[in-house]
């Protein structure tokens, strides 16, 4: 009497390999998100510092001023040359733009054919717009991500998005508002 034994693998074999790699899988597609959203994240630190550091080179070729006047908002507080001068020397003039819809619409500087990537890693063209002048310690920055760095004169960064009132008027702290709710602060104290 010869038994022959079949070699193969049984269906409880297979099932629990096809467990395996589908738990993979969805491991890597739940983390993929995670990881791209953290590195969009770290350009926008980048890009942040970059604002800050051309905000620092005006002040030392401008005897101490910051590049925003007394007004604020995207036209009024920005000097029209800081960012084709300081950040982006391929950019064109500025043009105005609107930002925003119905009664929240602004009116914005825009430039145009930006090389040097002063653009957001989704693309969207980078906004800065001048706070109000810090008055008092606390104040919240913002709430939500909308491409816009928030310059505040006479202030410096504070914790969890809020600006602390500074000595003086030469202090700036930016702000940008990053994907899942984070705030990254960089001011020149």
């Amino acid at each position: 009497m010869s038994s022959k034994s079949k070699k193969g693998f049984t269906i409880i074999e297979v099932v629990l390999v096809l467990a395996i790699a589908g738990l993979i899988f969805l491991m890597v597609f739940i983390a993929l998100p995670a990881l791209q959203r953290s590195q969009r994240n770290t350009q926008r630190g980048d890009d942040l510092s970059r604002v800050l550091t051309a905000i620092n080179s005006y002040q030392s070729n401008n005897n101490g001023k910051v590049p925003f006047g007394t007004g604020t908002g995207y036209t009024a507080g920005v000097d029209t040359n800081f960012v084709p001068r300081y950040i982006d020397d391929k950019c064109d003039t500025p043009a105005a733009k609107t930002v925003g819809t119905g009664t929240g619409a602004q009116s914005a500087l825009g430039y145009s054919n930006c090389v040097d990537q002063f653009t957001d890693p989704d693309g969207t063209i980078y906004m800065i717009k001048h706070e109000a002048k810090a008055t008092a310690a606390g104040n919240s920055a913002g709430s939500t991500m909308d491409h816009i760095f928030h310059v505040y004169t006479n202030a410096t960064c504070g914790d969890e998005g809020k600006y602390v009132l500074g000595s003086g008027d030469r202090q700036v702290a930016v702000f940008y508002f990053l994907e899942g709710g984070a705030v990254s602060c960089n001011d020149n104290h």
